[in-house]
């Protein structure tokens, strides 16, 4: 397992979140993930042998969140 954390521009509110944490989760090989509007970051957690940082980036822009 690895960890990564992601800055994210844009988030606002509880729904804000779930959409980050939903978009993160829905990518395969991620365990868990824990959005932040307050602190504006993502916390990933995912099997590096099913997925990589790139693929759990692009699923959560394409849902309107630009990453850093």
């Amino acid at each position: 397992m690895q960890n990564a954390s992601f800055k994210v521009t844009g988030m606002k509110c509880g729904g804000c979140e779930k959409t980050v944490q939903s978009a993160a989760d829905a990518v395969p090989g991620v365990m868990s993930s824990k959005a932040s509007s307050q602190d504006g970051s993502v916390q990933v957690e995912f099997d590096e042998t099913q997925t990589n940082l790139d693929a759990i980036k692009q699923a959560v822009q394409a849902k309107g969140y630009p990453l850093a």
